[in-house]
């Protein structure tokens, strides 16, 4: 068996999308074309803040909230054709886990390039840590089922 490197793994995945910079990405989820989501976990939301409307996943069950097929998807999550534009901290683990849903036959699925510290830097708008806004749905509940 030949190993790779998880620099080599992120770059396969990369190749596979069609990463957005920060306003582009704004415009797409603006004009509703498109649903963020925010895989970061809870400690870095509440230290750097949040954009405004985008779903939390946590990514330890993403693919189980977004896969059409899944008994825990989420309500929305019912077509292979959303935009997907996924984000983390720094834009790292968001490439990999927008593979992970491309592999699941979610195709248009991507991520923000540079992640949330590119969108601040952007001057984009973003919750800061504290603020609150209207429910969205967290990918938290109700858990994937044990027995797979």
């Amino acid at each position: 068996m030949v190993s790779r490197s998880i620099d080599e793994v992120l770059e396969a995945a990369r190749k596979r999308l069609v990463r957005l910079d920060p306003e582009p990405a704004h415009i797409a989820e603006r004009e509703g074309g498109a649903v963020l989501i925010d895989t970061r976990p809870i400690g870095q939301r509440e230290a750097t803040g949040t954009i405004p409307g985008a779903v939390i996943i946590d990514r330890n069950v993403l693919e189980w909230r977004l896969d059409p097929r899944s008994d825990a998807r989420l309500p929305f999550a019912d077509s292979y054709d959303t935009h997907y534009i996924l984000f983390c901290q720094q834009g790292y683990a968001s490439s990999l886990a927008a593979a992970s849903l491309q592999d699941l036959g979610l195709h248009r699925a991507t991520d923000l390039a540079g992640g949330f510290i590119a969108w601040l830097a952007a001057g984009l708008p973003v919750l800061q840590p504290g603020v609150t806004q209207a429910p969205q749905l967290v990918g938290a509940h109700p858990a994937p089922r044990e027995d797979r």
